[in-house]
C-alpha cells in the first residue's frame, strides 16, 4: 500500500470504514460488469462478500465514493447477485453455483430456494437452519454451505454432476422485506460422448438386431402356445358339452313336471275359487232381495209415521177447541155475576 507523502493530511478512522463498506458495495457492482477476460487486479474485488481486502491508496477513495453515490444512490434494497457467465464441467465433477446477498446481510435466518429454472423443481431448500424438500434426482447431491451464510453467500454444492444438470437455476431470497432471485447457468459436458469407433456402431447394430430376433422369436413362441393352450380348453369344452347337455335336459324335465304341478294346483284353486264366487253371488241376491223387502217396509213405515203425525196434529185442535170452549164461560161468569 503506498503511504501518504510527509506533511498530507491522513483521513479518519470513521472516513475510513465509510470509504471501505462503499468499495465493497461498488467492488460488487462493478463484477458483475467485468468480462471473463478480467486480469487478476480487476478480478481482485468481486469473489463475493467479505472476501476482498482494500488495499488501495487513500487518495483514490474519494474516487470510489463518488462512483458509489452515482452507482448506488442511498438504496439498501436485498437483491441477489450472481455470476454474469456460465458454470462449465464435466460429467461426474462436483460443481458450486455462486449467489449472494448485495448489501451483505446474514443469510442464515431466510428462506433460501435454488430452482431448476426447465422444471420449476426444488433443487434445494433452505429455511431456518433446515433443509427441506427437493426432487428426487437431486437427494444426496446437494448442499448449501453454511460457512458463508453469515456473510451472505448462497453457494449451492452440486457432487457428481450429469448432462441432464445442464440448465438454468434460479437462486430465490424470501424475507420479511420481499423476494429476489437470480439466476445461474450450468453447463455439463460429456469428454466421451462426441467420440464414435465405427466399431462400436457395428457392435450396436448386430446387438439391436440379435435383440430384435430375440424379441420377435420370444412373442411368435408365446403367441403360438397361447394359441395351443387355448385350442386344448376349447378340446376340453366340446367334450364336456355333452354331459352339460344332458345334466341341462334333466334340469329342464324337473322345472317343467314342477311346472305342470303348480298348473294343476292353479285350476284348482280357481275351480274353488268359482265355486266360492257362485255362492257369493247367491249371498249377494238374497240380500238384494232383503234390502228390497226393508225398504218396502220402510216405506210403510213412512206411511204410517205420517198418518200418526196428521192424527196428532187434529187431536191438537181438538184439545185447543175444548180448551176454548170451556175457558169462554169462566169469563162469562167472572164479568157477570148472578143476583
Amino acid at each position: 500500500m503506498q503511504r501518504p507523502p510527509d506533511g498530507a493530511q491522513r483521513p479518519s478512522t470513521h472516513f475510513m470504514m465509510h470509504a471501505q463498506k462503499g468499495g465493497m458495495i461498488c467492488n460488487q457492482f462493478l463484477g458483475n460488469l467485468l468480462p471473463l477476460s478480467s486480469s487478476p487486479a480487476q478480478m481482485w474485488f468481486v469473489s463475493g462478500c467479505k472476501q476482498s481486502s482494500f488495499a488501495l491508496p487513500w487518495r483514490t477513495l474519494l474516487a470510489y465514493l463518488v462512483a458509489l453515490n452515482l452507482l448506488c444512490p442511498g438504496s439498501a434494497k436485498l437483491r441477489v447477485v450472481a455470476l454474469n457467465f456460465p458454470v462449465t464441467a464435466t460429467v461426474g465433477q462436483d460443481v458450486v453455483l455462486h449467489c449472494h446477498l448485495s448489501p451483505c446481510k446474514d443469510a442464515r435466518s431466510l428462506d433460501i430456494r435454488w430452482i431448476q429454472h426447465r422444471s420449476s423443481g426444488l433443487v434445494h431448500h433452505y429455511q431456518n437452519g433446515e433443509d427441506l424438500e427437493q426432487m428426487e434426482e437431486y437427494k444426496g447431491r446437494t448442499e448449501l454451505l453454511r460457512d458463508g451464510l453469515s456473510d451472505g453467500n448462497l453457494y449451492l454444492h452440486i457432487t457428481a454432476v450429469s448432462s441432464s444438470d445442464s440448465g438454468s437455476y434460479m437462486c430465490t431470497v424470501q424475507d420479511d422485506g420481499g423476494y429476489v432471485e437470480a439466476m445461474v447457468n450450468l453447463q455439463v459436458s460429456d469428454p466421451f460422448s462426441h467420440i464414435v469407433h465405427p466399431w462400436k456402431v457395428a457392435l450396436a447394430v448386430v446387438l439391436t438386431l440379435l435383440f430384435a430376433s430375440f424379441v420377435i422369436i420370444v412373442f411368435l413362441h408365446r403367441k403360438q402356445a397361447a394359441q395351443t393352450k387355448n385350442l386344448k380348453i376349447k378340446d376340453a369344452v366340446l367334450e364336456e358339452l355333452p354331459v352339460i347337455l344332458v345334466k341341462k335336459i334333466e334340469e329342464f324335465e324337473k322345472e317343467n313336471s314342477q311346472l305342470k304341478k303348480q298348473v294343476a294346483e292353479l285350476v284348482e284353486q280357481i275351480e274353488e275359487f268359482e265355486k266360492e264366487n257362485s255362492q257369493l253371488k247367491k249371498q249377494v241376491a238374497e240380500l238384494v232381495e232383503q234390502i228390497e223387502e226393508f225398504e218396502k217396509e220402510n216405506s210403510q213405515l213412512k206411511e204410517h209415521y205420517m198418518k200418526m203425525v196428521l192424527s196428532a196434529a187434529d187431536l191438537k185442535k181438538q184439545v185447543a177447541e175444548l180448551e176454548l170452549g170451556e175457558s169462554s164461560p169462566n169469563q162469562r161468569n167472572m164479568g157477570f155475576p148472578t143476583g
